[in-house]
């Protein structure tokens, strides 16, 4: 199991308990986080779950795959820290993952 805690854009946070396997996105949908859309259901077709990854966790959860870099162009205020949740598999390792929800989703 791994604790993933989503920052929204007004400071309040949730925090997630996640199991292996699962996506940040499929996790943060079982609990209902607001900001998280997911309006493909996780075939990085939408970009509506898209959040931020902590600095500190950025190597951890790896870089954007060239499609999911391409489905980024659709959401707003990419940064270098973007990321959409639906690609981010779910390990041991991301225990106290820190993501935040952008202020606008599609």
């Amino acid at each position: 199991m791994a604790r993933i805690t989503f920052i929204q854009p007004d400071g309040t946070s949730q925090t997630v308990q996640a199991t292996a396997g699962q996506t940040v996105m499929e996790a943060a949908k079982l609990e209902n986080v607001a900001g998280i859309e997911a309006e493909c259901g996780g075939a990085c077709a939408c970009a509506t779950c898209h959040v931020y990854i902590a600095d500190d966790w950025r190597e951890k959860t790896g870089s954007p795959s060239e499609m999911e870099e391409d489905m980024l162009d659709f959401a707003f205020d990419v940064r270098a820290e973007s990321r959409l949740c639906c690609q981010i598999k779910v390990t041991d390792d991301l225990d106290g993952l820190i993501v935040q929800v952008p202020a606008k989703q599609f």
